[in-house]
């Protein structure tokens, strides 16, 4: 699998209920094979060998010959020659799906977009999936020399950035440290926090101020402030972030500019996000 995919199936946080897909005599092993062919490929990969895609996916190479094989006959995998395969644009068709799906954070883009470049450089929306913070959405302006990729879909680990901080501070500590120890953890730069210890202090500084601030620990010359959406229950539902160019302000200036807007982007977020919750819940009336 490739480097973001996080924690391993089946494994719940403690207290969430158990559902049919955790019992194993519920899953098809054929199933899972196949996403593991298809997670494989990453924006660094994008051109697998079958002997690859078995090594990334960790079953044998006669399996994921007839996988892969499968694959392209429905028109997810293609050969780019003999020997190599990539993904083709229908694998995108599940993620539109998905993300249109859910209309959540419907008000989030505009919102972000009016913040570029006027209060920061970048804004951004996400939520947590396993050890990684998954980008629902972004606006960006002037960021290209860093050559970071945070468009929606797009993934980076929790434990590196300030939008994980963010989501994971109003976590259970039970429910932290079973995140930051479902993935390896690497420096990202110099300043990148990877201790458990010192990740599970930072997370109570963070809540306690209600905000997360990375100076250069995800991407060395980047600012980052992030707060976090919270459902009625003050459990986290996302977060959103706002990223500067060190040169643009200090972190103080940044706190002090940025966090009152960042708050009340959050409060619209979560206010959206509730009242469509309560219609959801609703039953229909008869018709």
């Amino acid at each position: 699998m490739s480097e973001t995919d996080a924690s391993p199936r089946g494994k719940r946080a403690p207290g969430e209920k158990a559902t049919h897909a955790d019992n194993p005599k519920n899953v098809v092993n054929s199933v899972v094979k196949a996403f593991g062919v298809l997670q494989a490929f990453s924006a660094a990969r994008p051109a697998l060998t079958i002997t690859e895609i078995s090594e990334a996916a960790g079953i044998d190479r006669g399996t994921s010959f007839r996988l892969i094989h499968t694959l392209v006959a429905l028109g997810y995998l293609r050969p780019v020659n003999p020997k190599r395969f990539a993904l083709t644009v229908k694998c995108l068709e599940l993620g539109f799906v998905a993300m249109t799906s859910q209309d959540t954070y419907a008000e989030a883009q505009p919102l972000l977009s009016a913040c570029v470049p006027d209060l920061c450089d970048a804004a951004s929306l996400g939520s947590l999936e396993g050890a990684d913070v998954v980008y629902l959405a972004r606006a960006e302006q002037g960021l290209d020399r860093y050559n970071i990729d945070r468009r929606p879909g797009r993934r980076v680990r929790a434990y590196g950035a300030a939008l994980g901080h963010v989501i994971l501070s109003y976590l259970p500590r039970a429910r932290q440290i079973e995140v930051l120890e479902s993935a390896e953890r690497v420096k990202l730069s110099e300043r990148t926090l990877t201790e458990l210890d010192d990740l599970l202090a930072r997370f109570e500084t963070v809540r306690q101020q209600g905000y997360a601030v990375s100076d250069g620990e995800n991407a060395f010359g980047l600012r980052t402030l992030a707060v976090p959406i919270l459902d009625d229950n003050g459990e986290p539902l996302a977060g959103i972030s706002f990223t500067v160019q060190a040169q643009r302000m200090s972190v103080d200036s940044m706190v002090a500019s940025i966090l009152p807007r960042a708050a009340q982007i959050a409060a619209e977020i979560r206010r959206a996000a509730s009242i469509r919750a309560r219609i959801r819940s609703q039953p229909s009336g008869p018709r």
